[in-house]
């Protein structure tokens, strides 16, 4: 017999670090959902998210980034389990990014279990495996779901949005978290690449949208054309480090320089778009987007689209 959690079941937890909207998007939050609770301040996605565990008196829980706001609609859904595989599993669901447009798992509202979390080591403190270092998602258990059910929101500072681009710009570059070679890079076919490349050109219609877009150039630049350690993207002091170099800049100049580079070494599209541009592109992609179930895999419909 299928398992089944109503979500208003489960503790929120709202995980909150230096977003410039916490404070604002935290009393939405609380309004939509009461019994939420916040954990904030704490330094590394390891340690931030056994926080968030400890911070659960259910042993499953839902998790919201600090730059997350949910559809209410998804504290009215019900998580069912038909196998005991789900019961261990964590789930994250799409977010939409206010930024370009992007509808995947970065940002999206989760799903944990306590016993994944504190059982896991992941980022800074990684065994060292290399699928370990800079992700989540390479568990066997983490689990990509199809359905959005938020808009992400890395744009309320100049800052913000370069280091979402920037953490982007390096992680779509990665082979489940390695740095491949550019003849790789160049010859394999990756899902991700059409993301990485609406990260490098769509964004100017929105505040700080041009840091976000030199943010994405750069990580993809550094980690694919110059000996920097791609592990430190997920060290936010030595993000910090690295745009107090960037900072007094004009992010459409530092995209411009760095554009032709990566267009010419790894074949990339450099082509950025215009706020009109932008804004039409965003009304248009994926504009005929439906929710298939909250249970639904990302998976189960890769499957089903390419018959396989």
């Amino acid at each position: 017999m299928a398992t089944k959690i109503d979500v208003a079941d489960l503790d929120c937890i709202y995980l909150t670090y230096d977003e410039p909207q916490r404070e604002e998007f935290w009393v939405k939050i609380k309004n939509m959902v009461p019994w939420a609770r916040r954990v904030d301040g704490v330094k590394g996605s390891d340690a931030a998210h056994k926080a968030a565990a400890d911070a659960s008196h259910t042993e499953r829980f839902i998790l919201i980034d600090g730059d997350n706001l949910p559809d209410p609609a998804f504290f009215n859904q019900t998580l069912v389990f038909p196998d005991p595989s789900y019961l261990s599993a964590v789930f994250r669901w799409r977010a939409r990014n206010h930024i370009n447009g992007l509808m995947y798992g970065n940002g999206g509202i989760s799903s944990w279990t306590r016993e994944f979390v504190n059982n896991m080591r992941t980022h800074e403190a990684s065994d060292g495996s290399v699928e370990t270092q800079v992700e989540f998602c390479f568990d066997p258990l983490y689990w990509p779901m199809h359905d959005c059910w938020s808009t992400t929101y890395p744009n309320g500072s100049p800052f913000q949005a370069w280091r979402a681009g920037f953490r982007e710009g390096v992680k779509m570059c990665l082979q489940r978290g390695r740095k491949p070679s550019v003849d790789e890079f160049k010859s394999q076919v990756l899902r991700n690449l059409d993301n990485l490349t609406i990260w490098h050109n769509v964004g100017t219609d929105v505040d700080h949208g041009e840091w976000a877009i030199a943010g994405a150039r750069q990580g993809t630049y550094m980690t694919m054309l110059t000996n920097w350690d791609h592990r430190q993207v997920q060290d936010f002091d030595c993000l910090a480090e690295l745009w107090s170099t960037v900072e007094h800049s004009q992010p459409r100049i530092l995209s411009n320089q760095l554009g032709p580079e990566i267009g010419t070494q790894l074949d990339l599209p450099m082509a950025i778009l215009e706020a009109e541009q932008s804004a039409f592109f965003k009304y248009h992609y994926r504009s005929n987007w439906q929710n298939q179930g909250i249970m639904v895999r990302e998976i189960d419909v890769i499957r089903k689209v390419e018959g396989w």
